[in-house]
């Protein structure tokens, strides 16, 4: 299971820190990714870190705002989201794989998501 939270409604410029807690079966996967989907729009790939080594890849919308990073004691992965936009509201969704892709088909453990919203 992936258990994502710290979602919530902040200022455009303000932060937020998003949390993922696997497992379970997915406890054993490679890497961990972070997607959104805004209303209206699909779904699309944000960040993503590989649970040995740390190596990250980022989406180039995010890159020098987001930052992310895994406690592997707590089976945790962070999404720190600094200088957000209005264009950063959507639902953000974790999830695990074996690959380090910005596809969404290449991970096969899915979080219920966690909202956030930026305001103006």
């Amino acid at each position: 299971q992936l258990q994502a939270s710290g979602g919530g409604l902040v200022q455009a410029g303000g932060s937020l820190r998003l949390s993922c807690t696997a497992s379970g079966r997915t406890f054993g996967s490679a890497v961990m990714g972070w997607f959104r989907q805004a209303a209206g729009k699909e779904r699309e790939f944000v960040a993503a870190i590989r649970w040995s080594g740390g190596r990250t890849l980022y989406a180039d919308s995010v890159k020098g705002r987001f930052t992310i990073s895994r406690d592997n004691a707590k089976n945790t992965v962070y999404l720190q989201m600094n200088s957000l936009k209005p264009e950063d509201t959507a639902l953000y969704y974790c999830a695990t794989g074996p690959l380090m892709v910005r596809d969404g088909s290449g991970y096969n453990y899915w979080g219920q998501g966690t909202q956030v919203t930026v305001s103006s």
